[in-house]
This record gives C-alpha cells, structure tokens and sequence, in this order.
C-alpha cells in the first residue's frame, strides 16, 4: 500500500457502494475522491426535496458516514435518525444539517467540505453536480419513467437513461477525473448509483480523455432487481462505454469470472467478500484488488 499512496483514485457512485469503496481507499487520504450521485428521491432524501428542492444529500451523507474514524458527539448527531410518529420520523439529522447549509447559499461542495472538517474525513467527497436533476428512463415500449425509486420499480426493461434537466457537472468532479490515476466504477446499483454520474456528458468526455488512467468496473456480490438485475454484465460494461464516449474498461474486478467476455475485456478475479456477510465487500481486499492493478 506505501508504495501506491500516493498515486490519485477516483471512485464514482452512490452511497453504500461507494462509501465501501472510499473506506477501502482511507489510506490513500486525499488522494482518493468519491464522486457522489445526487439523484436519490426516495426515503429522507426525497422528502427533504420535495419540500426543500436542492440536490439529494443521502449518498453523500451515506460516504461520509462510512469515512468517520473518530467516533464524537458530532459524528452521533450526523448520523442520528429520528424516530416517532410526527414529520421528523425517519429523518436523518446529517440530511437536514447540509440541507440547512445549502439553504444559507453554502456552495454544497463548501458544505460537504466544512462537515469533512468537523467529522475529520480526509478523503474527497465531490457530488456530481451541485444543481438538482432527476433520473428518467425509457422503457422499451416507449414510456418515460421519471424519478430514481420510480426506475428502480420498473416492470419493463430500459432502452435508454437521461438527466432531467441535464445540468453541469462539478469543476472538482472533473479536476479529479484529469489527474487520476485509477478510476472506479461500482460497486453499487447500477442504474440508480453507477450510472447517473457517467450521464454528465462532461464527466464521460474526461474520463475519455484521460486514457492513462486505469479505468476498473468492480462487479456487485449479490444480484440486484428491476431492470438492473434483467441486465447482463457484458450490457452493463457496454451502457458504461457508451456514457464514456467509448473508452474501454481497462479491467473487471469480481468473484466469479465470464468466460464470455475474455475476448473483449480483462477479469481480475478477487475474494471480495466481508468474512460475516457475505453479500458486503471487505474494505481490505477491495484496497488490496484495486492496488494490485497498479502492477498489471
């Protein structure tokens, strides 16, 4: 790991996913940036927009939350969830605390950054955009579906996935992609955490553009439903592609291999799995993994 620490890894997707991702990456500090979906509409999220507006906090909140070190009364109150029966059930105060900083015109990157320094989180969390967008997917028989939990639901298969509106992607987001050495996609929902990101066509021109970084897809340990489980690997790489202006994945990291796909795409086959549970990844063998595609 010394020998690697101070190379710059960027991570894109949503939050328990990529938040399993950076904790794996703690050690490289700042050197490791997630760059965070802010699509969510559902949960505590989604009702704080629907009333408030603004972006989605919960990935963010979620990465955050996955990064804290030291635990303190100010970790305690950013990830306390309320509970009872009145408006504020369900509610997480780390939500409404950057939602409340988004309200005083607070930049959500300066917001992001002033709860980093109070939670003591070296790593870099970058949300995608800090304007609000929604999730739409089209479904085969030709019926647009709008909304995140909504797409999650659908019966019908997809044919195609947009922002709506399309807004710009962060100029952190991209300063990142440019200087990085290593750029990961997944773990995570596919259609709801990995993708949205990769919509911004600014995000997917620099990723194209950085062609000497090494570009992994790390698969998920257990299967997902909706229309992200109908899909197959090699749709899922190629949907990724696409959104990247056909740079090709340099590597697939996983735990069970696809023959299938030996003649278009490297596999790294990796124990991934947390010892007690095996649908989670382990933080050190996903660091160890993606380490070791420095050497190959």
């Amino acid at each position: 790991m010394n020998a690697y620490k101070d190379k710059k890894i960027v991570a894109v997707g949503g939050g328990h996913g990529l938040g399993r991702i950076l904790a794996a990456l703690k050690g490289f500090g700042g050197n490791a940036t997630g760059i965070v979906t802010t699509t969510d509409n559902g949960g505590s999220t989604g009702r704080i927009r629907h009333c408030q507006g603004g972006i989605a906090w919960g990935d963010t909140r979620n990465c955050i939350n996955q990064l804290i070190t030291e635990p303190s009364v100010q970790s305690m109150m950013f990830e306390y969830r309320f509970k009872g029966t009145g408006e504020l059930d369900g509610h997480n105060l780390g939500n409404l605390m950057l939602t409340a900083l988004d309200n005083l015109s607070v930049r959500p990157m300066e917001a992001i950054q002033l709860i980093r320094d109070m939670l003591k989180v070296e790593v870099n969390i970058v949300p995608m955009s800090e304007h609000p967008s929604d999730l739409k997917a089209l479904s085969c028989d030709g019926k647009w579906v709008h909304g995140e939990t909504s797409v999650d639901e659908m019966r019908q298969d997809l044919q195609r996935l947009d922002l709506e509106p399309e807004v710009p992607a962060t100029s952190e987001a991209i300063t990142a992609i440019n200087q990085a050495d290593c750029i990961v996609l997944g773990p995570g929902s596919f259609l709801t955490s990995i993708m949205p990101p990769l919509l911004l066509p600014e995000i997917g021109h620099a990723i194209l553009e950085n062609q000497t970084a090494k570009l992994i897809f790390i698969e998920n340990l257990s299967p997902e439903y909706g229309p992200a489980g109908r899909m197959g690997i090699k749709q899922k790489l190629e949907w990724c592609e696409r959104a990247c202006r056909g740079r090709k994945i340099d590597v697939i990291i996983g735990d069970t291999p696809h023959p299938e796909l030996e003649s278009e795409w490297n596999f790294f086959k990796a124990d991934l799995a947390s010892p007690n549970r095996d649908w989670r990844h382990d933080r050190e063998k996903l660091m160890r993994a993606i380490v070791e595609q420095f050497d190959n």
